[in-house]
């Protein structure tokens, strides 16, 4: 424990915040016209797992050999917590959802993590407070889905919107599978969670569109995006959360979770000129008010 931890929260909580909260803005700058979503997703999987693995060495850890079942744990891990997701987000963008509502609609994660946990984690069962948490989040997630004008059809875009969905069940069905994976140290099971991503969206990539590459080099701004996704987004960021873990505890993280979506609608609106909605801020007050109430009910049982 450090002999200042405060000190180190002021530093690594506001950058935290930056990283995670921009991540969807950087998304938002890849032409997928230039590097395909599944393309993207590969490249910044390699660099980022050449990059976690060079750290483990040189902090004197080594990866458990590849007989190790650990590997199937965070190799699966990676597939369906950075693989799925990071694809899903990329074509969720590209189908007309802003940054802004992405975050939102990643925002419910907790809330299915709470749901499969009752199932998957017999220390943590539903509680009415849970599952009172639970409804009042998807009454704001349904709210995002309903038309301007009142009816019983969807939005336009509801299929992009549900592809969002789908990544942040991605995120929640990591979480509970990392709870029942082997312990290793943290870095080396981020090591093995981005190798495993790393594998499987360079297979993806193959079968969804194929081995070409852009025949031209890519602009500065869309290489630079991409460049800051992969240190930053997901390569920095797992070091971050792996220290202000040390330092606090889940607790933080939970609270920080519920300031991305407004540092990430901010930056949507700052570089990629979006709009703010009004559904956006009712369906974002409501989801918070459930994933509050969530929390009390963890707190509770």
């Amino acid at each position: 424990m450090d002999k200042s931890p405060f000190s180190n929260l002021w530093l690594l909580v506001p950058i935290t915040l930056l990283v995670w909260g921009t991540e969807y803005t950087l998304v938002g700058t890849i032409d997928a016209a230039i590097i395909s979503e599944a393309w993207q997703v590969a490249i910044r999987m390699i660099f980022a797992a050449m990059l976690m693995v060079t750290f483990v060495y040189l902090r004197g850890n080594i990866l458990p050999r590849l007989t190790d079942k650990s590997w199937l744990f965070y190799g699966t891990m990676g597939f369906i917590g950075m693989t799925i997701p990071f694809y899903l987000i990329a074509r969720g963008y590209n189908a007309g959802i802003d940054s802004g509502l992405i975050s939102i609609l990643i925002g419910v994660t907790p809330l299915f993590t709470v749901i499969l946990a009752h199932f998957f984690v017999k220390s943590e069962p539903l509680t009415k407070l849970k599952s009172l948490g639970f409804f009042v989040g998807f009454i704001g997630v349904c709210v995002l889905f309903l038309p301007a004008e009142l009816s019983w059809s969807l939005v336009d875009n509801w299929q992009a919107q549900a592809l969002i969905i789908l990544a942040a069940f991605g995120y929640a069905s990591t979480s509970i599978l990392g709870k029942r994976a082997p312990e290793n140290p943290a870095s080396v099971g981020a090591a093995m969670m981005l190798i495993g991503g790393a594998v499987s969206a360079l297979l993806g990539a193959y079968l969804l569109v194929g081995s070409e590459m852009p025949r031209t080099i890519p602009p500065a701004k869309l290489i630079s995006a991409l460049a800051a996704l992969t240190i930053g987004a997901t390569f920095f960021v797992n070091l971050l959360y792996l220290r202000l873990l040390q330092i606090s505890g889940p607790s933080l993280i939970a609270k920080i979770n519920y300031i991305v979506p407004i540092v990430a609608i901010i930056s949507g609106m700052v570089f990629l000129r979006e709009s703010l909605h009004q559904r956006y801020i009712i369906a974002l007050v409501i989801i918070l008010i459930g994933l509050a109430i969530a929390r009390m009910g963890e707190k509770t049982k």
